[in-house]
């Protein structure tokens, strides 16, 4: 039950910051997406079942404020929550893998976000959307990447204590 409660928390806050503060702090018009960050931490550290669902609530707030429909933006983190759950038997507590993988996630969910909003609207100019939008959004996500992810790991590690101190 804590651990439903903390992640809740969790995807709220982030949600907060990525759409309060963040709009303000933003980089050549850019903003970390905190929610992904969030949505692979915890894959990565809790596996398939953690990933989704958590990606499932991140997705669901995030179509909730930022979308014109309930759905689309829920599947893309489910999925990118789920896949990075294959990922859990390669989790290390280092910092290295995380960044990658969240620079590579964040680079599908926008190409993926391209192809939903702008293909579908007959607006193929990729390479101006890949210069304006997604390097600076991958570069400034990884940055968040390395000063959040420990958060988050330092928190997983508390959940599991609280969890096995459970058990016993």
């Amino acid at each position: 039950m804590r651990r439903v409660i903390t992640l809740g928390l969790l995807i709220i806050i982030c949600f907060v910051l990525q759409s309060a503060l963040f709009p303000y702090i933003s980089v050549a018009g850019a903003t970390p997406n905190l929610m992904l960050i969030l949505t692979v931490s915890f894959g990565l550290m809790r596996g398939r079942k953690e990933g989704m669902l958590v990606g499932f609530f991140c997705g669901f707030l995030y179509d909730l404020y930022f979308g014109f429909a309930i759905g689309p933006f829920m599947i893309i983190y489910m999925l990118i929550g789920y896949c990075n759950g294959f990922f859990h038997r390669l989790y290390l507590e280092d910092v290295l893998l995380p960044i990658i993988i969240i620079t590579l996630d964040d680079f599908i969910f926008n190409f993926i976000t391209f192809i939903i909003f702008f293909v579908m609207r007959n607006r193929l100019r990729f390479g101006l959307y890949m210069k304006d939008i997604i390097l600076p959004d991958m570069i400034y996500t990884a940055i968040l990447t390395m000063i959040v992810f420990k958060l988050f790991v330092f928190i997983n590690k508390r959940l599991k204590r609280a969890e096995k101190g459970s058990e016993t």
